[in-house]
């Protein structure tokens, strides 16, 4: 009766979904009349009257009414991801950032002749982390190149032996780099130069027998533990005011690590240097060419990428991405979206924990848990030009021992030195964690002071004149970052980092992060991606028989649920825990 009021009222239309476009676009052919709109009113007001009603006298007619309004929401959700994903450019896989983990992902794609990819970038370049600026000037008034992230091709490899990736790729690219040769260092307090060199020495003694302890509780499982506490136990033991043993320990753990022994795993941060040091050899070469480090990356990627290619996507910065069984959606700030089979996110440890960009549906809980749990470190190089090298030319680095401050600008490097970058006369001091956040949140002219008063102490007898170039980067703050490389925290086990590494759906992960053996290193960045980028390939391929597996085909393992070692009945007077665990608050 109602839809025929409207037949009679309102010529040319007449039926239910007519009613429907008062307030959108009408398909009448004609305007709508006063007594047509006046009967569609009367009509929509008299059948919600109606619902009313059957929802209050009626149990199955509210049923019947949150089913249809559920049904209405559900369709309306799916019709608009259908023409969400209609607008998107569409690939088979999305790699999530560009740079050594993201280039060896889509090489190993290619390489598994799987080309429909994108790499999404932030930044206007590949490379990631391994970033350079311009800085100072020479002799013939252009800048140098120095490296404001990795710097360092570490372990190289030995004859007979396996060879670290990166070492390949320096090798076949002509990447110039020196042997960083860690016994040519002079070492200074507030007073200037006092060798206290020795306590090097003492420290590589006794922390033999600390690795050797740290490989017995790997292998029998034992509990980990902080490596201030392996370290002790094995006879390193620097008193708090003993700033010259503190400056070694600086500078044999949290330069690698950029974090102390009390916020590093014993187990886990040993093993990360053993399976790099060990595998392939202790030697570490410094990279100071002058087309950038990152050149490796970009001429691997040039095996497999044409000049300009279309799938490599600059300049684009990722606000959310949602993801589920069926496939991947990535949106960019600039409104466009990339829908994929599937993605590897490749971003930071430390752009994942301060939530840079969302995930949607969130991550679950053991998912969250590990990216949380881990921690990223921050290593900060000031750069200082002068107008000539008035430290030791011969001499690569300078060990600082502040009165006050543990890692106060602690280790210092010339670039001056023989097979560097001679008469450049640059210096750089680094500095990590506590200290990278301090002189990160401070202006360049504060840092600069600090800088100045440490190196007229390493010096008290010279005129030391202000630099002429003065520059660094601030990682912690940078939101393509958020850092610079991960750390394994002490007590934090192996199945906890399987959780951090393993995918979601379809949306994986790979980076130095996600790298178990290799951790916080350039290689490690390379091996995972190629992993994530083989794994999918055979996934798309069909050649995984179960995608469950545990093993090296299909989806990484991860685990629901992780336990302690104290089950809730030790918690007894016979344990020492004489009291309730659940005494409520008040």
């Amino acid at each position: 009766m109602l839809w025929m009021l409207i037949s009679t009222a309102c010529p040319g239309g007449g039926g239910p979904a007519d009613s429907l476009v008062i307030f959108g676009e009408s398909p009448f052919k004609k305007p709508i009349s006063g007594v047509c709109l006046l009967s569609l009113v009367i009509a929509s007001f008299i059948s919600y009257s109606f619902a009313i009603f059957v929802v209050m006298f009626s149990k199955k007619g509210l049923g019947l009414l949150t089913a249809a309004l559920a049904a209405q929401t559900c369709a309306a959700s799916a019709n608009k991801i259908r023409d969400e994903h209609a607008t998107c450019k569409k690939t088979t896989v999305a790699i999530l950032g560009g740079g050594m983990a993201g280039v060896a992902a889509a090489q190993a794609l290619s390489n598994s002749s799987i080309h429909d990819f994108v790499i999404i970038e932030y930044r206007d370049t590949l490379g990631g982390r391994v970033a350079h600026t311009d800085f100072g000037k020479g002799p013939n008034g252009k800048p140098y190149t120095v490296e404001l992230g990795a710097n360092w091709v570490q372990g190289l490899g030995s004859p007979g032996g396996p060879e670290n990736p990166i070492w390949t790729f320096a090798k076949k690219w002509g990447l110039n780099n020196t042997y960083s040769n860690y016994s040519s260092i002079l070492t200074y307090n507030e007073t200037g130069y006092v060798d206290y060199s020795s306590l090097l020495d003492d420290y590589e003694t006794l922390v033999e027998d600390a690795y050797d302890a740290a490989g017995v509780l790997l292998t029998e499982n034992g509990q980990d533990q902080t490596a201030r506490t392996g370290l002790a136990l094995a006879g390193w033991r620097p008193k708090i005011d003993d700033m010259a043993r503190q400056a070694v320990e600086w500078w044999e753990w949290d330069w690698e690590d950029a974090y102390s022994p009390d916020e590093s795993s014993f187990i886990f941060g040993v093993a990360g240097q053993n399976l790099t040091f060990n595998q392939y050899s202790d030697e570490n070469n410094y990279v100071w060419d002058q087309r950038g480090y990152n050149r490796i990356i970009l001429k691997e990627a040039s095996t497999f990428l044409k000049d300009n290619d279309p799938r490599v996507q600059l300049n684009s910065i990722i606000t959310n991405v949602t993801y589920s069984d069926n496939g991947v959606t990535i949106h960019k700030e600039d409104g466009s979206c990339v829908s994929a089979a599937y993605a590897i996110c490749t971003f930071s440890l430390g752009v994942l924990q301060n939530n840079a960009v969302s995930f949607s549906p969130s991550f679950p809980d053991w998912k969250q848990t590990a990216i949380e749990k881990f921690t990223m470190g921050t290593y900060t190089k000031i750069f200082l030009q002068f107008n000539e090298t008035f430290w030791p030319r011969d001499t690569q680095y300078f060990l600082y021992a502040d009165p006050v401050s543990r890692g106060y600008y602690p280790v210092w490097q010339s670039l001056s030195a023989p097979g560097f970058i001679p008469e450049s006369n640059i210096i750089f001091v680094t500095v990590v964690s506590q200290e990278s956040y301090r002189v990160e949140r401070q202006s360049d002219e504060q840092t600069q002071k600090e800088v100045m008063a440490v190196l007229r102490k390493m010096y008290p007898d010279l005129d030391i004149p202000e630099p002429t170039a003065f520059m660094y980067p601030r990682w912690s703050t940078t939101p393509w970052s958020y850092g610079s490389y991960s750390n394994w925290p002490p007590s934090t086990t192996l199945e906890m980092h399987e959780n951090l590494r393993a995918n979601v759906n379809r949306l994986w992960f790979a980076g130095e992060a996600t790298s178990a053996q290799y951790f916080g290193f350039l290689h490690g960045a390379w091996f995972e991606g190629r992993d994530a980028g083989e794994r999918i390939a055979e996934l798309l391929g069909g050649k995984c028989a179960k995608t469950d597996t545990s093993g090296t085909c299909g989806n990484r393992k991860h685990w629901e649920r992780l336990y302690g070692s104290s089950p809730l009945a030790d918690y007894s007077v016979f344990d020492g825990w004489d009291v309730s665990s659940f005494y409520s608050s008040y």
